[in-house]
């Protein structure tokens, strides 16, 4: 452990040049630009900075990426809170609270908690990699298609308690959500599935054109189809965070934290897991539940800390194993590559000081969203002030970029165009898009996970059941479900009331 943090300290001198810290600077800068323009992703702003980062030496070009990756990420909570529009998928979690409390008058104070989850995530996400990188590598190894079958289908059992009042509708999208995920070339042996003979449909439903067509183009639409005028928010309150307020949520901060590294450190599993993990969790052991969806500082603490600490944990594995966690760290290993690093295995042995000089680069990105997150809030706030005459049209306008620039395919705008349209359509029916999009993010995963789980086992589903990490999700997943069967409910109340009442008994009296 303290081997570890001697490694960072090294690292860290070594970054302590000008040249550095404006690279470092200026890459999270531009991510956060990036971040705050609906329907652009990290990978997009990674894989356009490694054309232009090509020629400087290896240090500072990964700096350059990695402060804009962990840049973005956060930039994409400002939309959140101000446009009820994601910026990444990883920030769709903040939409709900985040952009209740600025229609409430406290926008400031909004994007102040998403800063403070933000900075307090990664830091935590930095020391947890710094101090037990070899631990956590070997984690994420254990972790087999069996494991992550269990993991994807448990965080569709999860959607059904993230927003909204109605488990039914929640779960309903869920599915929906996965169904989708199944559209177009499967994994293994690339047959096409519910194409109905249309090769454009082969390449599935890309996430980006999905996400900015349920948060997106439906914000829109519903703008639009209000007669009403949205009230502008008086932005009167304070943009920097009170300390009292952040240390109130410290367990909230250290149990996102953990989450969000956990979730890192699977790979597969996208930033977003890890902040709808982490809002979950915040939702079932908050006393504010009903104040989930109308403003809670819990849930955005929750889902901010929860994607920005797994932006760490993305990246040893992808180190340590050669095995990106995300897309973004997909393109990050790709740029390292180009660069003359190899990541795998044996970089444990031959560079190990550059696996500490990634996490001081980590931690400089993380002290660059802390200065600009504070200092560009007044900025931004301004957005609120646009007539939304004049604001949805430039809107629309990002959506359609954001939906072509991924993978420039004009089907993708189509996409965008009609689940937007759907999203509008099932909004007014008091249908939330966040499960329908958690279950097209997972849909892949588990549909790989089990199908791989059932090559291994020759058909036999016995492994899914009998391996430890498996029998835990299968258990937690079973539970959830069964929570919301009102006699299993009303039993579980009635055991827990006895124990509660047995434990009490055995307490000392006070005379």
């Amino acid at each position: 452990m303290f081997e570890g943090l001697s490694h960072l300290g090294h690292a860290w001198l070594g970054f302590m040049n000008v040249t550095s810290i404006v690279f470092g600077l200026g890459g999270a800068l531009t991510g956060i630009i990036v971040g705050c323009l609906p329907g652009l992703s990290a990978t997009l702003c990674i894989a356009l900075l490694t054309t232009m980062t090509i020629k400087l030496p290896t240090n500072d070009a990964i700096l350059i990426l990695i402060c804009s990756y962990v840049g973005t990420l956060y930039g994409g909570s400002r939309t959140a809170i101000l446009l009820n529009i994601p910026g990444t998928a990883a920030n769709a979690a903040s939409c709900a609270d985040g952009h209740a409390l600025a229609l409430q008058g406290q926008a400031g104070r909004a994007i102040g908690i998403a800063t403070s989850g933000a900075f307090t995530g990664t830091l935590f996400g930095v020391i947890c990699l710094a101090s037990f990188t070899p631990i956590l590598a070997e984690v994420a190894l254990s972790f087999g298609a069996y494991e992550f079958f269990w993991l994807a289908l448990f965080g569709v059992a999860m959607s059904g308690t993230i927003v909204g009042d109605d488990p039914v509708k929640g779960w309903l999208m869920g599915a929906l959500g996965l169904f989708v995920a199944q559209i177009g070339q499967e994994g293994l042996y690339a047959h096409d599935r519910f194409t109905f003979g249309w090769d454009q449909l082969s390449g599935g439903i890309a996430l980006i054109p999905a996400l900015v067509g349920s948060f997106g183009f439906a914000e829109v639409l519903t703008t639009l189809a209000d007669p009403v005028e949205r009230k502008l928010v008086e932005l009167r309150d304070s943009v920097l965070p009170r300390f009292r307020e952040v240390a109130q949520y410290w367990r909230t901060v250290f149990r996102s934290g953990v989450i969000g590294v956990l979730t890192g450190l699977m790979p597969g599993v996208g930033e977003d897991a890890g902040a709808w993990m982490s809002y979950a969790a915040a939702k079932a052991t908050t006393r504010e539940k009903e104040k989930f969806g109308k403003g809670s500082i819990d849930g955005l603490m929750a889902a901010e800390t929860g994607d920005m600490a797994s932006i760490p944990g993305h990246i040893i594995p992808c180190l340590a194993l050669g095995i990106p966690g995300s897309a973004p760290s997909a393109v990050l290993m790709a740029a390292m590559i180009i660069h003359g690093v190899q990541p795998g295995p044996m970089m444990m042995i031959t560079h190990p000081q550059f696996i500490y000089d990634v996490v001081a680069m980590t931690s400089m990105a993380t002290i660059s969203i802390l200065i600009f997150g504070l200092f560009l809030v007044k900025p931004l706030l301004l957005v609120l002030r646009i007539k939304r005459t004049v604001l949805m049209p430039i809107i629309f306008l990002l959506c359609t970029v954001g939906a072509f620039a991924g993978a420039s395919r004009l089907f993708d705008i189509y996409s965008m165009l009609v689940i937007g349209t759907g999203a509008f359509f099932l909004r007014r029916r008091g249908y939330q898009m966040a499960p329908f999009v958690l279950g097209l993010v997972l849909g892949g995963l588990l549909d790989k996970s089990l199908r791989r789980g059932l090559v291994l086992s020759d058909g036999n589903i016995a492994p899914f059941f009998t391996r430890p990490i498996c029998m835990g999700f299968a258990t937690v997943t079973i539970f959830v479900i069964l929570l919301y069967v009102p006699a299993f409910k009303a039993l579980v109340q009635k055991v827990t009331g006895a124990i509660g009442a047995q434990f009490k008994s055995m307490l000392p009296h006070k005379n």
